[in-house]
């Protein structure tokens, strides 16, 4: 019985993860819409190059011949221009934006079916989880392969719940693409068999240090999406008022670099609150299990630079002003280490953590 749920929860995890490819392609083309929609603006306000020469190349008789013919009066002055056109682009799609993130959007047909497609991809992974749960009779997060599923599955639920206060579908393509990443990797690597808990694991301090580590790491996934994109749109800003050209297109119709740092600081505290819960109740269920709170096992250093990373973060950019790229780059670093202390130390260093499961 217990090989038949772990089957078919490997089975349900594959079909999670063709509806997330599928609503991974879906969300690529509302970005590729997005970007077929800022360029159309742009040729809305631009005016071409041949226009431009025909207006500068218009007779100066013209105004004569026009004042002529109305009877030798004086002609009505011309309507006040607006400033560059580089300018109209900016105030059209920026006031659109306001409108879509302040009153909500009509979705495309696209960004209907992405969504719709990863509710459904997650509704199966969340199926595949709590098979393997009742499959090993205990909570499905005891080695690398069941924390990779529980881990994406929360990254996904954390994307879905918050679009219900903010509408970050935007960040889709780079939530879903991370957790097909993530999840192809620890179906190809981290796949292990059901096994009996281990002796230091049999605590209910299991549930509690690993659920609010996960927390943690699913709201640090969403500031590094938010943080990824700041970079790019403050790059585009620059080359707005530069004049120069633009590489990605649909970054015009996303919020401002400002706006997406805001709430990439909102999301990253929300995430640093739960790691800073998850050092302490880690601390406390070593010291109930090794009779220590603190041994300097890699592991333990790691999540302790996870959390500097991440305070030096917070404080920098709430008291130093580090703003912009510079807090940007703080939180990618932050994610990166997040990154590095599951796919690497559980792997290759071993230590009072060594509980990955592989190759034991």
């Amino acid at each position: 019985m217990t090989e038949t749920l772990s089957q078919l929860s490997t089975v349900f995890i594959y079909v999670a993860m063709g509806f997330y490819a599928a609503a991974f392609i879906a969300f690529a083309l509302d970005l590729a819409r997005r970007g077929a929609r800022a360029t159309a603006e742009e040729a809305a306000v631009v005016p071409s190059a041949v226009a431009r020469r025909a207006e500068v190349a218009q007779p100066v008789g013209a105004t004569a011949a026009r004042m002529s013919a109305s009877g030798g009066g004086a002609e009505a002055p011309p309507a006040t221009p607006p400033s560059s056109a580089l300018g109209r682009l900016s105030s059209r799609i920026s006031t659109r934006l306001e409108d879509d993130v302040m009153n909500g959007a009509a979705s495309s047909a696209s960004i209907k079916w992405a969504f719709g497609l990863t509710i459904v991809g997650w509704g199966f992974h969340l199926i595949a989880t709590v098979l393997r749960g009742i499959a090993a009779d205990r909570v499905p997060w005891a080695n690398m392969w069941e924390f990779s599923m529980t881990g994406t599955l929360v990254i996904v639920g954390v994307f879905l719940v918050a679009n219900l206060k903010w509408d970050i579908k935007y960040l889709g393509t780079f939530i879903i693409g991370l957790v097909l990443v993530l999840q192809g990797i620890a179906l190809l690597r981290y796949f292990v068999p059901v096994v009996p808990l281990q002796p230091a694991l049999q605590s209910y301090w299991l549930v509690i240090h690993i659920i609010v580590a996960v927390l943690g790491t699913a709201f640090f996934a969403l500031g590094f999406a938010l943080s990824g994109l700041q970079l790019l749109q403050y790059r585009r800003e620059r080359q707005v008022a530069e004049s120069r050209p633009q590489q990605f297109k649909f970054l015009a119709t996303l919020p401002s670099a400002v706006a997406l740092e805001n709430l990439a600081y909102r999301i990253n505290i929300v995430g640093f609150i739960a790691w800073t819960f998850t050092l302490i109740a880690g601390a406390i269920w070593a010291e109930k299990a090794w009779g220590r709170y603190w041994g300097w096992d890699t592991k333990e250093v790691w999540t302790f630079i996870i959390w500097v990373i991440y305070a030096g973060y917070i404080h920098a950019r709430a008291t130093r002003g580090w703003r912009g790229s510079r807090s940007a780059w703080l939180a990618i670093i932050g994610f990166a280490a997040v990154l590095f202390n599951f796919g690497v130390v559980n792997v290759f260093f071993h230590g009072l953590h060594a509980y990955s499961g592989l190759g034991s």
